[in-house]
């Protein structure tokens, strides 16, 4: 097991029928820091993610959290390591019958960590470290933009105060503007709680800005891994035609091939 490692993913495989996913996936994530893994379309982004959280489960291969094995583990187990996790989802997925608060809270009291009102409170100062004021909390997501959907939904996932924190596509259907809002907040609040991150994207510049390292992932394998400055000179030219985002390359001949 990788030194300091606060995920660590081994040899993991996971196929859909005749659809080879992960194919020996080997990735680790640091203690405190933050990890970006970038990748087209399809080449096992979100079924790693999934895999760890534990809504997929590899046919072979080790996922350790905090040098815990977790692939197989039983419902006790899982909900212990559920509470060090916090997630942003993709689409933000707040609940529309819940308010605001309620949303940011959902964590907190389902788990009975705090009562209503203690949960509110945290909602509330929650929502201010997003930039958000407080009437905002009494609001119900469909009265809100799709940047102000996102806030919340990292409010919610810091509420808890996880050690890991995962951010599926984070800046996803926003203007540059406001994803840039979302990643200079992912930064600030992960580093206010020394939380250990782990994103998965293909919006170069969110990954740029939010990463300590970036791996990339192609066909269910990380091809590539280094610090987030050194991407543009990786001399992997899978790497390079990703990150410039050009139609020609090894990536595109592959697809062509098959």
């Amino acid at each position: 097991m990788t030194e300091n490692a606060k995920i660590h993913i081994k040899n993991a495989h996971k196929s859909f029928g005749k659809n080879h996913v992960l194919n020996g996936l080997d990735l680790s994530v640091k203690d405190g820091k933050s990890l970006v893994v970038i990748g087209g379309s399809g080449t096992g982004k979100s079924v790693m993610l999934k895999c760890i959280l534990g809504l997929l489960t590899p046919e072979r291969g080790s996922i350790l959290v905090d040098g815990e094995e977790t692939v197989g583990m039983g419902e006790q187990g899982r909900d212990t390591i559920m509470r060090k996790f916090g997630m942003l989802f993709q689409g933000g997925a707040l609940f529309d019958s819940l308010s605001v608060w309620e949303n940011v809270a959902f964590g907190l009291t389902q788990t009975k960590r705090a009562t209503r009102k203690d949960a509110h409170d945290i909602a509330i100062d929650n929502l201010r470290k997003v930039g958000l004021a407080p009437e905002v909390g009494k609001l119900y997501p469909s009265e809100l933009s799709g940047g102000m959907q996102k806030r919340v939904g990292l409010a919610r996932a810091i509420a808890t105060q996880p050690e890991i924190i995962f951010f599926d596509e984070p800046t996803t259907g926003l203007d540059p503007i406001m994803a840039d809002i979302i990643n200079e907040l992912i930064v600030e609040r992960v580093k206010d709680l020394g939380a250990t991150a782990l994103s998965i994207t293909h919006d170069m510049a969110s990954a740029r800005k939010i990463a300590d390292d970036i791996a990339m992932i192609h066909k269910g394998q990380i091809i590539w891994r280094g610090p987030a400055g050194e991407i543009d000179h990786t001399g992997n030219p899978m790497v390079d035609q990703f990150i410039n985002g050009r139609a020609e390359g090894p990536i595109q001949m592959e697809v062509l091939k098959a």
